[in-house]
């Protein structure tokens, strides 16, 4: 049986997750002229609570959308669409839902800051890149590629005195490292329930008030008015209903589910000792589920084919493996270029099989002895 550790591409459902899916009753949460959408409204609304509480926000505050890339592209080309101020600080380490939204806008000045070697971006060089026509501060909570956890809450309250907004890229981080998205400087983050042990289609944009006012947000989509006028489209009640059991879930769970993970983080490294391999990122600030580490003479392309059948994991992100081009995050991190075209990525979850590292070494072993 092949082990699956891809964790940070997609998790499987929960079974609690699941049984509320299946269960929910269907019903148009729009309408408002009968029991079955009053039902399905009442459960929309519920789960939006539940996803508002894991980042102490209010209900009217969480948008639901298709996943983190849409709300990404919404927080940022709906941001942007009739904003004044043309200037935002992001860094090179983004996901691509990120980056290239942020490469279509046009008549923008964009400044994006590397990282150290370390993986991780210094709060210090972004909030020297911001200035007074800075509109938009864009950062990931979490690399999705090496587990690296960003100085979110750092910059948060250093962007407690400028005006910008200040939006996350929670995809890889929400429900796991949970109080740093509670902080109130945080006007928007993205994220999406199939990062943790919901269903795949639904996520959301969490636009916070500031005082009395929030992000003016301009809408992408027309038609229907849902999601007061932002995000339109009939809400999918089932996967919304999984997405709030999901973060409810969480909530409770979050330290429980960190503490096996690190347990089995163990196991992994005690496992790949014979291969030496090169970690990647600096181990005191990543989360306990993603290793991503390479081995000296290891192509990651001959290393995932020869453990196809063993254990099932990455060389990169999922959203952009299929064009076999080398790591941004990595070279951004300024690693070798063997280092880089050898990075294999793992991530477990708290429900994940134990491994057999000896067969895993020795598959390695071989195909390294061969080349």
């Amino acid at each position: 049986m092949t082990i699956y550790l891809d964790c940070n591409a997609t998790t499987q459902m929960d079974p609690e997750v699941r049984e509320a899916v299946m269960t929910t009753e269907f019903g148009n949460a729009g309408s408002r002229t009968h029991e079955f959408g009053l039902k399905a409204k009442k459960a929309v609304q519920n789960a939006r609570d539940k996803i508002a509480k894991l980042v102490a926000a209010n209900r009217e505050e969480v948008f639901f959308t298709s996943g983190a890339t849409e709300s990404n592209n919404l927080a940022i080309l709906g941001l942007c669409k009739h904003a004044t101020k043309k200037h935002i600080v992001s860094t090179q380490i983004e996901h691509k839902a990120v980056l290239e939204p942020l490469a279509a806008l046009h008549g923008f000045e964009i400044t994006l800051v590397p990282p150290t070697a370390s993986g991780r971006v210094e709060s210090d060089a972004i909030i020297n890149a911001v200035r007074d026509d800075t509109l938009l501060v864009s950062v990931m909570h979490v690399n999705n590629e090496t587990g690296i956890i960003q100085p979110i809450s750092e910059i948060a309250e250093r962007l407690i005195n400028h005006p910008a907004y200040f939006h996350v890229d929670a995809a890889q981080g929400f429900g796991k490292d949970i109080p740093t998205l509670r902080h109130s400087r945080i006007d928007m983050i993205s994220v999406s329930s199939h990062k943790i042990y919901g269903p795949q289609g639904i996520g959301a944009l969490i636009v916070r008030r500031r005082g009395y006012e929030k992000a003016p947000l301009t809408p992408l989509m027309y038609g229907g008015g849902q999601e007061r006028k932002l995000r339109p489209g009939t809400l999918p009640v089932p996967l919304i209903v999984g997405f709030g059991v999901a973060a409810e879930l969480a909530l409770k769970h979050s330290q429980k589910r960190a503490n096996i993970c690190l347990q089995y983080r163990q196991q992994v490294l005690n496992g790949l000792v014979p291969l030496k391999p090169v970690i990647h990122g600096d181990s005191n600030h990543c989360l306990p589920h993603v290793l991503n580490f390479s081995i000296a003479g290891l192509d990651s392309e001959a290393a995932m084919l020869a453990l196809k059948n063993i254990i099932a994991i990455s060389n990169g992100s999922a959203c952009t493996s299929s064009s076999y081009t080398a790591s941004h995050v990595l070279k951004a991190m300024k690693l070798t270029d063997e280092n880089i075209q050898g990075a294999l990525r793992l991530s477990w979850s708290h429900q994940t099989e134990s491994v057999d590292w000896q067969d895993v070494v020795k598959s390695l072993m071989a195909i390294i002895s061969f080349s």
